[in-house]
């Protein structure tokens, strides 16, 4: 499907942001010299009010929504929290974002689990805790048309990936039609800014479908059931733990969606068959690239 003949999402990755890239110089395996442009990663330190809470390797796009999601994805703040104020230099790597009410976490970041997301992820104990807490929509569904559609799209869309390479994509959806799609280099990053961007803007998460590019780690699943978003897309892999977290809440769990095909391993019942596989044609072998083989 032309790209053209369906709705842009609201926020897409900007391959032409020279910011978000850099000029190198090397040789190939001929030893010729070739030039090339290589993602950027810098640092970002995220004070809550008058305390650290962590320094990321990001890209350096959209640190309000980075800041803000990682907060609500560590259990932190909440989407309905009221947030004051948020001063960013980027000069210095700082972004502060202040409430009207004090925080304080000093005891929960001594409990933080270290994760498999590149780019050093992180989840605080009394995050995986608060799971039994969290209901997700069991009124939801995908059908099988809407994921053959949306990934047709997302493989057409702009990308930084497939400009520098090095980076993963998270995209939020709605039926068939991407709604915001950010990139970085560590995949925890890119979900975290799908987070703040759904809460600075009040789009609910109910009736949403959240596709990403990485792997489907206990981390992925963890995000994603704190931000509510009920199904869970991935062009790659599954591991044991997150398959196990996807069970245990409720989500529905899909990977290795490529072309015609796609494993459900959690919440089958959400999934409509609607369209038949023999119809579909297999991905392009250009947008195998969106995504490690696993």
């Amino acid at each position: 499907m032309n790209s053209a003949m369906y709705n842009k999402p609201t926020i897409l990755p900007n391959p032409d942001d020279l910011a978000l890239s850099a000029p190198v110089t090397g040789i190939d395996h001929t030893g010729a010299t070739i030039n090339m442009r290589v993602i950027t990663e810098k640092p970002l330190t995220l004070f809550l009010n008058s305390q650290e809470i962590v320094t990321m390797m990001t890209i350096g796009d959209y640190p309000e929504y980075l800041a803000v999601g990682y907060l609500i994805n560590q259990n932190m703040l909440s989407s309905a929290d009221d947030i004051s104020a948020i001063d960013y230099d980027d000069d210095l790597g700082v972004i502060v974002i202040r409430t009207e009410f004090e925080t304080n976490f000093e005891e929960k970041m001594k409990k933080k689990v270290r994760t498999s997301g590149c780019a050093q992820g992180t989840v605080f104990g009394d995050v995986i805790d608060a799971f039994d807490d969290i209901k997700l929509n069991n009124n939801a569904m995908l059908k099988t048309s809407w994921l053959y559609s949306l990934t047709r799209k997302i493989n057409t869309l702009p990308s930084l990936y497939l400009g520098v390479g090095a980076i993963h994509g998270s995209v939020l959806c709605k039926h068939d039609e991407p709604l915001a799609y950010f990139e970085d280099v560590g995949r925890h990053n890119a979900v975290d800014k799908v987070a703040g961007w759904m809460a600075m803007n009040k789009v609910s998460a109910g009736d949403k479908i959240f596709y990403s590019t990485g792997r489907l780690t206990s981390e992925m699943v963890i995000k994603t059931v704190m931000m509510g978003i009920p199904i869970l897309i991935s062009r790659s892999g599954f591991t044991a733990w997150g398959v196990e977290l996807a069970q245990k809440s409720g989500l529905t769990l899909i990977g290795r969606a490529r072309g015609k095909r796609f494993v459900a391993l959690s919440g089958a019942d959400r999934i409509e068959f609607d369209a038949d596989p023999q119809h579909v044609s297999d991905e392009h072998a250009r947008s195998g690239r969106k995504a490690a083989r696993s």
